[in-house]
């Protein structure tokens, strides 16, 4: 029993290698240059959007409001996994400590699961808005805001909770190999030196609540909006009240598509390769589109930014 410990805690694991994507060193840099293009791009479309909303007093509405919010997560989500993996590629080094592994995955996962349940509080303000427009500032006013973008972090924070400590707990006795460019669950999970049947299990557990429950209220609200915008007698409004809609349903189906795809399905024993381009998605891609989506496909943004641009060059001029 001696021996078995001792021998354990010998081998137990104090970093991990994040494998990245299996190309040759050219091809690497290219990827670098990319992922670095898109990163600043990303930082630059997200904070440009949270000042542009926090600089117009005319976007200070709720749906701008969790607009923000929404940003913010992205910014976060991405930081938390793009540095690392741009260092790695400039380095070759691939290596992360045990803590900053487990760190990594628990910013990753609690940013993700609060952005799903803004995204459906999203639709919840899309659906107030078409379907009681008369009563649309009392049901959302300051308070009611503060509290569904509250509840959405808690619920995010809540939510992955109990996985973190899960996987937390588990021996890592090696390989430490990780087939991923970041800590994602499923890899991580392959590397368990012990029974991760009850880990697994609570991964699609909570990503079944997460996922299908905040696409149901989406989905639901959508329902009412379309039945609504359906009962407008002219066409013009009709198209007038669905177009502040499309933004958000371009970000969601972004998102909801790539992640129940990834997360929910009831084994995590074998992550395929393909599992990566969908996180590249929503982790890589969709960040940095998010602000281009909101800008070009809202009027009330574009103005704005049309504004807040005639301001700047004004300033200049002078």
């Amino acid at each position: 029993m001696h021996e078995n410990m001792e021998k354990y805690n010998k081998t137990i694991v104090t970093e991990f290698i994040l494998l990245g994507f299996e190309t040759i060193r050219s091809a690497e840099i290219l990827i670098f240059i990319t992922f670095l293009i898109i990163y600043a791009l990303t930082i630059i479309g997200n904070v440009a959007l949270i000042a542009l909303v926090l600089a117009n007093h005319q976007l200070q509405l709720p749906m701008y409001i969790f607009l923000i919010n929404l940003s913010f997560l992205e910014l976060i989500i991405t930081s938390a996994v793009m540095p690392k993996m741009l260092i790695n590629f400039i380095t070759g080094k691939k290596n992360i400590s045990f803590v900053g592994c487990l760190t990594q995955s628990f910013f990753y996962f609690l940013m993700g699961s609060t952005e799903f349940f803004i995204l459906a509080v999203m639709s919840f303000d899309r659906y107030v808005a078409i379907c009681y427009p008369l009563r649309y500032a009392s049901i959302m006013n300051r308070n009611a805001c503060f509290q569904l973008l509250l509840g959405s972090w808690i619920g995010g924070f809540l939510i992955i909770l109990v996985p973190s400590i899960v996987t937390a707990g588990l021996p890592f006795c090696g390989p430490n190999i990780v087939n991923h460019f970041f800590c994602d669950s499923a890899p991580l999970l392959k590397l368990v030196c012990a029974d991760t049947s009850l880990a697994e299990k609570v991964d699609f557990g909570t990503s079944c609540i997460l996922l299908l429950g905040s696409l149901l209220i989406t989905v639901v609200s959508y329902i009412y909006i379309i039945v609504a915008v359906l009962k407008i007698p002219s066409t013009q409004g009709r198209k007038k009240a669905f177009s502040t809609c499309v933004s958000h349903i371009t970000v969601v189906s972004l998102y909801y598509g790539s992640s129940i795809v990834i997360y929910v399905r009831p084994t995590k024993g074998n992550v395929l390769d393909f599992n990566k381009i969908g996180t590249v998605l929503n982790t890589i891609v969709t960040p940095m589109l998010n602000p281009f989506i909101y800008c070009l496909r809202n009027e009330k943004v574009k103005d704005c930014l049309k504004l807040s641009f005639s301001k700047i060059i004004m300033f200049l001029k002078k």
